[in-house]
């Protein structure tokens, strides 16, 4: 690895390489033409600042290219949480380095100023006011590095990890040195500060494993044979190739003023194909309703009283009609 390492960092550094020798070359050709003391001091100075930002240049380059060989060795199954592990803390610390190698070539360019340096002493005498001034404009920058850091280390979130955030379902797409990105059901992106996953609590679906159980509400009459649908149920989740063969069962939770309701239990590989399977049980056990015990259908009762005079009339029997027709009748008839 590392000598693939060594390999590929020359390779993609002949660009800040030639241009490093370019520098030194004019350090050496500037020693050695007589110039007047100003002016040699501003090449000088000039090609110092160069080789700190090619030094802080190459120091990216090589940061880059150690996380991408260490992501090559790393399993892309969703599904490896070692994998996603060590994937999500390579690219937290990835860009952490990153960051600090900018923040101290930009630190070293500014000490090179000489009109910088003295001005940084004059706020190092003031560093009382000026520190809590710098530490409250910088509050968000540092809560995000550190959340990174107690990211990078305690593993709340990885890569892929399917979560709910803000009552929203997504997986993690990627984490930056300052935000996560998530990317949701319906492939809109979420983007959550670093700080949030720290700071407030949120739902991680595949912390342990992705395997999760779901569950399926049904609402039925009181008829209903609790017996015969749990069967059924155990016959429809063994059918399905969705299901993982762990859990199923079948229990009434509640019983209402008018229905009573019942709650089906199925587990299954990870979340998508757990919403999948409840979508399928759902559609299954009403359709075995519907079939076999229509009346076990939710129903409204109502009580109807009638008056002495609507109960009698209801309760007199109707005169029987006969195929004879009377003299009274045939009177009538035109």
């Amino acid at each position: 690895m590392r000598a693939v390492f060594l390999t590929s960092l020359l390779t993609q550094t002949r660009g800040p390489t030639r241009l490093a020798l370019i520098i030194v070359a004019l350090s050496i050709a500037a020693a050695a033409v007589p110039l007047d003391p100003a002016t040699a001091a501003n090449v000088h100075h000039a090609l110092l600042i160069a080789f700190i930002i090619l030094a802080g240049w190459i120091g990216v380059i090589a940061v880059r290219l150690a996380g991408q060989i260490y992501s090559r060795r790393l399993s892309s199954d969703a599904a490896d949480l070692l994998a996603r592990k060590h994937l999500t803390q390579m690219r937290i610390l990835e860009r952490i380095a990153t960051v600090l190698i900018l923040v101290v070539a930009a630190a070293c360019v500014l000490i090179t100023f000489e009109s910088v340096r003295e001005y940084g002493v004059s706020l190092f005498a003031s560093a009382g006011i000026a520190g809590v001034i710098a530490g409250l404009a910088a509050r968000p920058v540092l809560s995000n590095l550190f959340a990174g850091i107690q990211i990078a280390i305690a593993q709340p979130i990885r890569l892929e990890d399917a979560v709910i955030v803000e009552n929203e379902w997504g997986r993690i797409e990627e984490i930056t040195g300052t935000y996560v990105v998530i990317r949701l059901w319906d492939w809109r992106r979420m983007i959550v500060p670093l700080s949030y996953f720290i700071e407030k609590p949120f739902q991680n679906w595949t912390r342990q494993s992705p395997a999760l159980i779901g569950s399926v509400l049904i609402y039925v009459d009181y008829t209903v044979p609790v017996a015969r649908v749990r069967e059924e149920l155990t016959k429809i989740v063994s059918r399905s190739k969705l299901w993982d063969r762990q859990v199923v069962n079948l229990q009434v939770t509640d019983a209402k003023h008018e229905t009573v309701e019942m709650r089906a239990l199925v587990s299954a590989a990870d979340a998508p194909t757990a919403f999948d399977l409840r979508c399928e049980v759902r559609e299954a056990l009403i359709d075995f309703l519907q079939r076999e015990y229509l009346h076990a259908l939710p129903k409204r009762r109502a009580e109807v009283t009638l008056s002495e005079d609507a109960r009698h009339t209801l309760e007199r029997p109707a005169p029987l009609r006969t195929g004879a027709i009377t003299e009274r009748e045939r009177s009538r008839a035109p």
